[in-house]
């Protein structure tokens, strides 16, 4: 019994040490599709593509792409694009690549018509552990050991609209951690070494490279809803990096993403220690940013305490798992169904 108690010691460390820190994604409407040509056809299909892109990341879910409101928008995709640019893509090939952006309140207004759920763009980051095992050689993943490898990762989580951190693996990962003790899936010791990059999402994995090219191997994602687990077998190495993506991805949108509703009555929302004009711009600018909310409006203002109405095509529980991803938004005690109240932290 001692290995788990360890390792779910390491865990309650890794959550208490760390702030969960969130990042503003800011390509969720973006994507870029390789074509062939600058033709409209080409356009038209990379427009359906990039759409379909664009909806699975701001719903966190591909399920959305089966709903049958969606299909016939698909056709028409390329009526709907607010903006594109054509670039080279530097793969030896100089691959022509077709950047197609679209409308974020269309495409919020869309998944909420075909009663999709909406993830909000302010998303944690998670930080990957992953052990190479090739020609007998263990080795953490990094861009200098396995460029191919942590491309195919990378990729995957951009286009999910996920933040993707890698340790430094630098001489104090080195002394805090070994790659043979990471190897051990879950290891107390790769839990406490994720504690300095204060990351509350954290996936490891291993991953075992055959002669034939192909890999074989296991993933574990820990967040503050414990431990998952995910096994892989013997597959290529694209498949396996997507099957790590889709562990964490599915998860996040499950705890964050909420349903697509219209606006409900407003919640009220309490911050205190604002004791600036810069506080409560950013406060109010957070918020409007936010995809579930439609407006932030100021009810009262006393000494250091803003009192503001949320209109929102979500609840107060669904409001508050997103506002507490931002690290200076401090629940207050006694929070309740009537209300959120919350510390302001300069």
């Amino acid at each position: 019994m001692r290995a788990p108690l360890n390792w779910l010691a390491a865990l309650l460390l890794l959550f208490a040490c760390n702030a969960w820190p969130a990042e503003l994604v800011r390509d969720l409407y973006v994507a870029d599709i390789p074509v062939a040509d600058r033709g409209e056809a080409e356009l038209a299909r990379a427009a359906a593509e990039g759409l379909a892109q664009v909806l699975v990341k701001v719903s966190g879910s591909v399920d959305v792409l089966q709903r049958q409101e969606i299909a016939p928008v698909l056709q028409g995709a390329r009526a709907r694009v607010q903006q594109y640019s054509y670039s080279r893509v530097d793969t030896g090939t100089a691959e022509l690549s077709a950047r197609v952006e679209f409308d974020p309140l269309q495409v919020r207004d869309l998944l909420v018509s075909a009663g999709a759920p909406i993830w909000t763009a302010t998303r944690p980051a998670v930080l990957v552990w992953l052990v190479v095992e090739e020609a007998g050689e263990r080795r953490f993943l990094s861009p200098g050991t396995h460029p191919e490898l942590t491309a195919q990762l990378a990729e995957g989580f951009r286009r999910r609209g996920v933040p993707l951190r890698f340790p430094l693996l630098d001489l104090a990962d080195a002394a805090a951690l070994d790659p043979a003790e990471a190897w051990h899936l879950p290891s107390p010791l790769l839990v406490a070494a994720s504690t300095r990059y204060r990351a509350g999402e954290v996936l490891a994995g291993r991953l075992a490279v055959l002669a034939s090219g192909d890999v074989v191997g296991d993933w574990a994602y820990l967040s503050t809803q414990g431990r998952q687990a995910r096994s892989v077998p013997r597959t290529e190495p694209g498949q396996f990096m997507q099957a790590g993506v889709e562990l964490v991805v599915e998860d996040m949108a499950a705890r964050y993403a909420i349903s697509g509703v219209e606006a409900g009555d407003a919640v009220s929302l309490r911050v205190r220690g604002v004791s600036s004009y810069a506080d409560y711009a950013a406060i109010i600018s957070w918020l409007e940013g936010l995809e579930p909310i439609r407006q932030a409006r100021l009810t009262a203002l006393e000494e250091g305490t803003l009192t503001l109405a949320i209109v929102a095509a979500a609840d107060s529980a669904q409001l508050a798992s997103i506002i507490e991803l931002n690290p200076r938004m401090r629940p207050a005690a006694g929070n309740t169904v009537g209300g959120l109240e919350y510390q302001w932290r300069n």
